[in-house]
């Protein structure tokens, strides 16, 4: 295939939720990048966003748009169970892939993903969509510089009063999404905070995880649309985890869809090392105002609150995604992230229901055999 600096990237787009319609809303603004194809089931809002971007090519079948032979790029926002046939498909068929989070319902599937990628040497990435915020950047420079010291602990959470996206649909059904909210907002926190702490490996997790709220149709996210059902209510609505680290660090993680809480959609980091100490707070997806930084001057305690330019996530991981692509080089660009975060959570899931610690290298023998 020849080189995208010379000729316009041709991207086709499976999913027409907010995931989808956010990489399809991206692809569209890069400069010399075309989206020629877009699939999802919803006739209607699959009509009317085609043509609200300008989408010539409209599939019901996600299998037929991954089998067209012009396409450079197929961008899955489907449901996660369908992540990895999609994937694997688009790589088989020599197309690059950018792919929602989580990149897999599993670490096994993740893996096929993965290996799909290497053969047919194409990229794979993820949406780590809150990696890209401004404040998360501005923290990841502050710890980069030296700023905090070795961070030796750290907490996660992203918690919601009333948050589960699609009550009865497929983010409730455990064997179309995988999980909960610890698939699906657990791995963005977990890959934050490693991402800030500078990846240490995940050694062991213990984890619980609760459906209190949501199987008695209680906690539903209102103006979900299209992906509400009538289906069971069959994965956790709480979730918490104990992670030990490579080097002796630690990290909490709290994530839930639905809690007696406040009203709100909140998430965040707290990092503490031997020279400073740093904690974002995000409250309903907001930008300004989010981090505070501790600090010693003079010999007294002190906060530093730093001005932070938002950054728009979606965009930057297309950006990223794009600019990967052009550079005509992917070592290490074939999802292993992804990869790596699926095995956490296969951990965690694994723990909630053995209730014991349970190591990563026992996940991995359990892939392998």
């Amino acid at each position: 295939m020849q080189s995208q600096d010379s000729r316009t990237m041709r991207v086709g787009v499976v999913g027409l939720g907010y995931a989808g319609e956010q990489h399809l809303k991206n692809f569209v603004k890069m400069p010399n990048v075309e989206a020629v194809a877009l699939a999802g089931l919803e006739e209607e809002r699959l009509a009317r966003l085609g043509g609200q971007y300008g989408v010539a090519n409209l599939y019901r079948s996600w299998e037929n748009l991954v089998a067209r032979d012009d396409l450079d790029v197929v961008s899955i926002g489907a449901p996660n169970h369908l992540h990895a046939p999609i994937a694997i498909a688009a790589l088989r068929g020599g197309k690059h892939v950018l792919c929602e989070k989580p990149l897999a319902r599993t670490g096994v599937e993740a893996e096929g993903i993965v290996r799909a990628a290497k053969e047919a040497d194409r990229a794979v990435h993820i949406a780590f969509t809150q990696r890209e915020r401004g404040d998360v950047q501005a923290l990841k420079r502050h710890v980069e510089e030296g700023n905090l010291g070795r961070i030796y602990h750290a907490k996660a959470t992203w918690m919601r009063r009333n948050g589960i996206p699609g009550m009865g649909g497929w983010f409730t059904s455990k064997e179309m999404a995988g999980g909960g909210p610890l698939i699906d907002l657990g791995v963005h926190m977990v890959d934050m905070a490693l991402f800030l702490m500078g990846n240490p490996v995940v050694e062991s997790v213990s984890c619980a995880t609760y459906a209190e709220l949501g199987p008695r149709g209680r906690g539903g996210w209102e103006g979900i649309g299209v992906m509400a059902g009538e289906d069971a209510y069959e994965v956790e609505d709480l979730a918490t985890a104990f992670i030990r680290l490579s080097g002796g660090a630690t990290l909490n993680l709290e994530t839930g869809w639905a809690v007696y809480r406040e009203s709100s959609d909140d998430f965040g980091v707290t990092l503490y090392g031997t020279d400073g100490g740093a904690e974002m707070k995000v409250k309903n997806y907001g930008t300004r105002d989010t981090v505070r930084i501790y600090t010693d001057v003079a010999g007294v305690p002190a906060v530093v609150i730093p001005e932070i330019e938002p950054r728009e996530g979606h965009f930057a991981v297309v950006r990223r995604f794009v600019e990967t692509i052009r550079g005509g080089e992917w070592a290490g660009q074939h999802g292993e992230d992804g990869l790596d975060r699926a095995r956490i959570i296969d951990a965690c899931y694994a723990s909630a229901l053995q209730n014991r610690e349970v190591s990563l290298r026992e996940v991995a023998e359990e892939e392998a055999v």
